[in-house]
């Protein structure tokens, strides 16, 4: 009974997790926690980011891509990452199409160029929403 109810309960999580992105109104950001090669300096990760982002803005959907790249200066835990890579698309339909035809194009060569240097160790795909000062 309690693995039934179990199961249901995670079906419904997983098809509200499914359309969730459909009905969202922030922008659609990915953020992957890196660990960096020793050779690996600042300047050669931000010249990859930037030929990455410029490959990438050429895939359908990517057009409106913002990239980010987070060096620890103070932070508490920062497990074994040595930085953060996020992307952001201004909304999930954007996004969509742009993962729809990422596993073919030249940003994706370039992930496989770059993994020697920048090893992701785990990602999460959130929602951000802008905070304003209310009126």
């Amino acid at each position: 009974m309690i693995g039934r109810c179990l199961s249901c309960i995670l079906a419904v999580a997983m098809m509200l997790i499914a359309v969730a992105p459909a009905f969202a109104g922030g922008r659609a950001t990915q953020m992957w926690r890196c660990e960096l090669d020793d050779d690996a300096t600042e300047e050669l990760v931000i010249k990859s980011a930037q030929k990455w982002l410029a490959a990438a803005r050429k895939v359908k959907g990517g057009e409106n891509l913002e990239a980010y790249v987070y060096f620890p200066v103070a932070v508490n835990n920062n497990g074994e990452s040595d930085m953060i890579f996020m992307i952001s698309a201004p909304n999930f339909k954007e996004w969509g199409e742009f993962w729809d035809g990422y596993a073919d194009s030249a940003a994706a060569k370039l992930d496989e160029e770059n993994e020697d240097m920048i090893s992701p160790t785990d990602s999460g795909l959130w929602e951000s929403i802008k905070v304003e000062v209310a009126k």
